[in-house]
């Protein structure tokens, strides 16, 4: 099980604690009946939950937050729990289900657009037209609201990300004598330098409960242009991009570039061979220096995004997110307290409380912040670049994403594949296609 630091755990691990299980397959077995919000206040205290997102402190300063907020006119003050990992999928559906459910909450990437489609989510339309005036939209990082509406609206708030980005260490690749690179050829060459130092350059893992490898054959399809959704949300997978970013890595694994034991690797696996210096360079979340301990986390330094042969850039990322739900002893007591404690979140960040990156310009600017050069370069260099799961047709998340590809057999059946080596990228992609529109709702 991964380390609960930052965007390190966001992703793969709450799918992991969560024993691996789809979030759709759990919340599909939702009720679809239940009651609506009123628009005024009902004497109801308005249930906020939230999730273990950082480190020790990160749950006390939060609730510090919430409850310190003063409600006008009449409307519901805030409760708060703190819901953990384990089985979070099965909390949210039953108590979802039986409407004792919170009206705002955050939770998996994907949970708000699986409710959303049972009907249980209140779109955050009207909420988003209102930071218009006190500049709090204009205040979103460019284009991460846009992964969050829907064709019938906002399903949710961005509120932090969870990134894949590449890693080096320093001091591995200047004894490798290798630049960091800027193509995959370049990237390549770096590979064959480390390999003669007796180091991979294709770190990375897609054992039990880690789903960072599966995140990174994405990556490098959506890198080439490629990616699995076309635009009408479909799977998409055999397309001559995506062949000739497989080929590509394919290719580093038939050359000795990564671990053979890679298939295997669990998150802390990976972090163990950082640590051990036997990964050079490699692929995962914001926070792996953090799981990387010891005196390899001072050298491992975030990599500049790769040019593809087709001349693009791209990456993945995973945009949690703050949700509305449509029972609620008041919806505009919901977006009052949403807009309140997205003025009042910064502390989450400038604390160093161990929560994913943040979705706001402001916070990003703070000095507290920018004292991380690695995290400053990730929004500066990565984040202009990132797409989602539903390239390359689009930007905005949907509710097949989280049964077919977000932690599911067919995608660890396949990255298991790819660094196995012993396939071929057509082949591969397709029986990842049939996984994929075998699990479509």
């Amino acid at each position: 099980m991964p380390t609960q630091n930052g965007a390190s755990f966001t992703r793969r691990g709450f799918l992991g604690v969560a024993g691996g299980v789809s979030l759709a397959a759990v919340l599909a077995a939702c009720s679809g009946g239940g009651a609506g919000g009123s628009g005024g206040g009902s004497g109801k205290p308005l249930k906020f939950w939230n999730m273990p997102w950082g480190g020790t402190t990160f749950n006390p300063t939060d609730k510090k937050i919430t409850l310190a907020y003063k409600p006008k006119n009449g409307l519901p003050a805030a409760t708060y729990q703190e819901i953990q990992w384990a089985n979070f999928t099965q909390t949210f559906s039953s108590a979802i289900a039986s409407n004792t459910g919170p009206a705002v909450s955050s939770g998996g990437g994907t949970q708000a657009f699986q409710f959303a489609a049972q009907g249980k989510i209140a779109y955050a339309d009207n909420l988003i037209k209102s930071w218009e005036s006190n500049g709090l939209k204009d205040d979103f990082l460019d284009g991460l609201l846009d992964t969050m509406k829907t064709d019938k609206g906002y399903a949710a708030v961005p509120y932090n990300l969870d990134v894949r980005v590449a890693w080096y260490n320093k001091s591995l690749m200047q004894q490798a004598g290798a630049d960091v690179p800027q193509t995959w050829d370049e990237y390549k060459d770096v590979c064959a330098k480390l390999k003669k130092i007796g180091v991979f350059g294709f770190g990375l893992g897609s054992g039990a409960g880690s789903f960072t490898g599966s995140h990174i054959m994405t990556a490098f399809m959506i890198n080439n242009g490629g990616g699995l959704f076309n635009s009408k949300q479909e799977p998409d997978a055999v397309t001559d991009a995506n062949i000739e970013a497989i080929d590509f890595i394919l290719e580093l694994v038939k050359n000795g570039y990564s671990d053979p034991a890679a298939a295997t690797y669990t998150s802390d696996n990976v972090q163990a061979q950082w640590k051990a210096k036997k990964f050079g360079f490699g692929w995962d979340g914001a926070g792996l220096p953090a799981g990387a301990v010891g005196d390899v986390a001072g050298d491992l330094m975030v990599a500049d995004p790769l040019t593809s042969p087709s001349g693009k850039k791209g990456g993945l990322y995973f945009p949690n997110n703050i949700m509305m739900y449509t029972n609620t002893p008041s919806q505009k007591g919901s977006e009052a307290f949403v807009t309140y404690y997205y003025q009042n979140m910064k502390e989450l960040w400038t604390k160093n409380t161990g929560i994913g990156l943040p979705p706001l310009k402001s916070i990003a600017a703070t000095e507290e912040f920018k004292s991380n050069a690695n995290n400053v370069k990730i929004l500066n260099d990565w984040n202009p670049i990132f797409k989602t799961w539903a390239a390359p047709g689009g930007n905005g998340l949907f509710a097949n994403i989280a049964n077919t590809v977000d932690g599911t057999q067919p995608m660890l059946n396949f990255t298991q594949a790819i660094l196995g080596g012993n396939t071929d990228a057509k082949s591969a992609l397709q029986t990842l296609q049939n996984g994929i529109e075998g699990l479509m709702k």
